[in-house]
């Protein structure tokens, strides 16, 4: 039985603590928040637990196997390496620090104690990623000729952090997750329009070997919610709309035939217009699979896709997006 500390009660804090309750590999046994109401909160929907406002009777205590950290981005790197410090394993939220020296030296703790370090992009367990999963490893879609992205909304401002660290973190991980891990360059266009000094709008466009190119749009200010992405690939297409609840992901079998004959100079190219599939989906709860992904690498000693060095990968692609921001949309070569 893993016993659970959750340091956070706010936005994603009631989720983390739902779920971790309910799931029966684990028992959260303290939940800490600075702010009395929400204190409040925990001790009305579970009295069983035991509720403080000092998160270092978490990541101290020895009551506790597995600290969860899910404060604000500025806070994560000294809680996280608090806990691992004094020998617990770590479930973080995203993006795991606000910079990638940060994010190094938790990898190297984490892993020079032999400690679990693992970042939570709960869209890697939705039946939608897993089953695009499935079909780009199968080769369902051929080679990938590009990935398009667009998560848009009339958001929540966040005080700390751009729309790009706010929004982008989500799909940087699907792009990681089914591209693979060989990003080698980024570009970044952004506008702020409130005088905060950080960016409501974006598009990032990163760049991998073999011509494949991802391109993602990230607003807090559009009039309509949009999550949508598009895979294009040499055999079919994808399209996953997130707000569809009926048709999560189509497949169409589509595409373009190309051919040069010999004496002419011109490549025809000729629209294929096949049919249209629409896979089931498994219905899951994303964030109680997360855990219980969790509880299986910790009890058979499997690395987590979603570990320490993924969450690296990704806040050096966020910091490779605020170098291009800063110099006017330049593009920056990845690590």
């Amino acid at each position: 039985m893993l016993r659970v500390g959750l340091i956070g009660y706010g936005y994603w804090g009631p989720n983390l603590a739902r779920n971790f309750n309910m799931h029966a590999g684990c028992t959260l046994v303290r939940v800490a928040d600075m702010l009395e109401k929400r204190r409040k909160l925990v001790e009305k929907s579970y009295p069983a637990v035991d509720v403080v406002d000092d998160p270092a009777r978490i990541t101290r205590a020895d009551d506790i196997d597995v600290v969860v950290v899910a404060t604000p981005v500025f806070t994560h790197f000294d809680l996280a390496k608090d806990a691992l410090l004094h020998g617990k394993h770590v479930w973080v939220e995203k993006p795991m620090t606000s910079n990638s020296a940060q994010a190094a030296e938790l990898v190297d703790l984490a892993e020079s104690r032999g400690l679990l370090l693992m970042v939570d992009h709960t869209f890697l367990f939705t039946g939608t990623v897993m089953k695009m999963k499935e079909l780009v490893d199968a080769g369902e879609l051929g080679d990938i000729y590009y990935y398009d992205s667009v998560r848009i909304n009339l958001g929540i401002f966040q005080h700390d952090i751009n729309v790009i660290w706010d929004l982008a973190p989500h799909d940087f991980s699907i792009m990681d997750h089914l591209l693979g891990p060989k990003a080698r360059a980024l570009s970044a266009h952004g506008s702020g329009h409130f005088n905060t000094g950080l960016e409501d709008v974006a598009y990032v466009i990163v760049h991998y070997d073999n011509n494949l190119m991802a391109h993602f749009h990230v607003n807090w200010l559009s009039p309509v919610k949009v999550r949508r992405t598009i895979l294009g690939g040499s055999k079919k297409m994808l399209l996953w709309d997130d707000l569809n609840m009926e048709e999560r992901i189509k497949v169409y079998d589509k595409g373009m035939e190309v051919e040069t004959k010999e004496g002419m100079y011109q490549i025809l190219a000729t629209p294929r217009h096949g049919a249209m599939h629409a896979p089931v989906v498994p219905g899951v709860e994303a964030l109680y699979a997360e855990i219980d992904y969790l509880a299986r690498c910790l009890e058979s000693g499997e690395r987590p896709f979603n570990d320490g060095q993924a969450g690296l990968r990704m806040v050096r692609l966020l910091e490779a997006t605020d170098a291009s921001l800063r110099d006017n949309g330049r593009l920056v070569e990845l690590a």
